[in-house]
């Protein structure tokens, strides 16, 4: 049965061994985040169109968050089935890959092959909970856009500026794009990182 749990970093996969590379950090450790941004943003406005994230909220449970992401991905089953079906395909190719390869002898060959399998569940749930993950970001583009939202502000943590940043990554490649700028600042002796929409083009 497909779910979304953490497993970690992207693997470097070799005929030498298994390395990872910890600045490729696994979607799963935002997707909590995330959630909890569209939560927060997914109603009517009466005030402003700015939304300062609160850094209390209370971190969700693994079944708190699947049920969320239930609701914002109503698709949410059909998408980790077809996200590992891709993945499943694309590590049947690089075996054949590795098995054809010209370079490396029979018992680098058979090192590498074996590696590659060793990681095919790890390789799965990576590209299952990144596909998550870019459903949720898809949902807070399209709460932007919806609501006219002037910013989205937050603790400067890494995770916050990395699911602002994935946002913004996501307005810009709309049909019609909106562009955005993500800014840091301090306040009261506190850094926050603020997403600010720039224009709203429909």
């Amino acid at each position: 049965m497909n779910k979304v749990q953490y497993v970690g970093p992207k693997p470097i996969i070799s005929h030498t061994g298994i390395e990872f590379d910890n600045n490729k950090e696994d979607k799963y450790k935002y997707l909590n985040i995330a959630v909890q941004l569209v939560k927060a943003l997914d109603h009517e406005y009466f005030e402003d169109k700015t939304y300062v994230y609160n850094v209390e909220a209370r971190r969700l449970s693994s079944d708190d968050l699947m049920d969320e992401l239930y609701k914002i991905c109503p698709n949410l089953d059909e998408l980790m089935d077809r996200e590992n079906h891709i993945i499943e395909h694309e590590i049947d190719e690089n075996l054949k890959r590795a098995h054809e390869n010209k370079i490396l002898n029979e018992d680098e060959k058979d090192v590498l092959e074996t590696n590659i399998e060793i990681m095919r569940d790890y390789l799965i749930q990576r590209s299952v909970n990144k596909s998550v993950y870019y459903c949720v970001i898809e949902k807070l583009a399209n709460l932007v856009k919806k609501d006219n939202l002037d910013h989205i502000i937050a603790p400067m943590y890494q995770s916050f500026y990395h699911v602002l940043h994935s946002i913004q990554g996501v307005l810009l490649q709309q049909k019609f794009p909106i562009d955005t700028r993500i800014d840091i600042y301090a306040q009261d002796g506190q850094l926050f990182v603020k997403l600010q929409v720039i224009n709203t083009k429909k």
